[in-house]
């Protein structure tokens, strides 16, 4: 007899998500099964399931009724035949959703992320292969059982909770920028968006990776006190539009600059503020974009030539950056407790949506519980 599980499924683009009774996968040789307890509500998922076709049509979608979820956290129900040692039924895991096609040019180098492939399993891809991994791994968060490849598995402790893994996501977007600026103990960053949900992972990743400073933006003066309270020492909030950023920064670091520039700015900031915080920068250092801001962002090729600094996009994370992750949280280094769990039931993903539009910043952790 077929087992069973219960799903939310979207079935048309701006339609509310329905719940439906469809067959438990079924697990391939390298694949395992994890039994979701918890999955994260993303801030961007609205956008994806009502305005991307228009937005974003060279992002492919899966196809309709679809499972989404993006980051999903829970127990290894099942393994497949040719999984071998350290994953094994019982297993508390966080499913890395970022599935690549394991056979392109960048894949054989070992460079996942940059597949013309790559997609985002429960959620959107990034070129015309994504369709077959769609149907490959068609089963998101938002359902009771997912398969996915061992490998995108990232073990959790006990003292991980499964609502906590399922923000490793975005902290993991968060943590690998940083990686990415070379940043290192005893450097500064600043965090521009400090407040957001990306801001935030940046904000306690800096501070568990050793900086000596976090410069953090942001307009909400209740969040940004939220923030510095995180820790006093080192956490400086920088209001957005009383003084520019690169001069306030300048002014603390005697004219030095920060080492990194963590761009989480969402698509609708002004340009202006991009261009401010870049000028915060010292010189050599590196600025990471992963906020997406939507308007052309006008960079001089020369001055950077001089200064020698750099403006670079970074995508996702790797399964072993997400271990490092669960690694420092269990140490004590990367604080978890600064999120605030909103939890809805299955049957409350709609509500769960809605519950986005009124989050407290970054603080607020939206997440579907099985």
């Amino acid at each position: 007899m077929t087992k069973m599980m219960r799903a939310a499924r979207l079935h048309k683009i701006g339609d509310p998500f329905q719940i439906d009774t469809i067959p438990i996968p079924e697990v391939r040789p390298t694949d395992v099964l994890v039994e979701v307890k918890a999955a994260g509500v993303v801030p961007n998922l609205r956008n994806v399931v009502t305005n991307y076709p228009q937005w974003f049509p060279f992002l492919p979608l899966p196809q309709l009724p679809a499972i989404y979820g993006l980051d999903s956290a829970g127990i290894v129900s099942q393994v497949g035949s040719q999984v071998r040692s350290d994953i094994k039924p019982g297993d508390r895991v966080y499913v890395n959703p970022g599935l690549s096609c394991g056979t392109c040019q960048a894949c054989r180098r070992g460079d996942h992320i940059n597949c013309t492939a790559y997609t985002f399993q429960g959620y959107f891809g990034f070129g015309p292969g994504s369709q077959q991994i769609y149907e490959d791994y068609p089963y998101g968060g938002f359902g009771q059982y997912l398969t996915a490849p061992a490998a995108n598995l990232v073990k959790l402790p006990d003292s991980i909770s499964f609502e906590q893994g399922a923000r490793f996501g975005y902290m993991g977007t968060s943590y690998s920028a940083l990686r990415k600026a070379q940043f290192s103990p005893g450097q500064t960053v600043l965090v521009d968006g400090g407040t957001g949900t990306l801001g935030l992972g940046a904000v306690i990743l800096a501070l568990a990776m050793g900086a000596a400073k976090v410069f953090a933006t942001g307009r909400n003066q209740a969040l940004l006190k939220k923030l510095h309270q995180i820790d006093p020492r080192r956490v400086v909030p920088i209001t957005l539009g009383e003084r520019p950023t690169a001069e306030i920064v300048m002014e603390a670091t005697g004219g030095y600059g920060v080492d990194a520039l963590i761009e989480t700015l969402g698509p609708n900031a002004p340009v202006a503020t991009v261009l401010d915080s870049f000028n915060a920068l010292r010189r050599g250092g590196k600025a990471i974009n992963i906020g997406g801001v939507a308007d052309p962002i006008p960079l001089e090729p020369f001055p950077l030539m001089c200064l020698q600094k750099s403006y670079i996009g970074s995508l996702w994370f790797t399964t072993a950056e997400g271990q490092d992750m669960a690694a420092m949280a269990h140490a004590g280094t990367l604080d978890l407790g600064v999120f605030e769990h909103e939890r809805f039931p299955l049957d409350q993903v709609n509500e769960a949506l809605d519950a986005i539009d009124k989050r407290t910043g970054g603080f607020t952790n939206v997440v579907i519980m099985h």
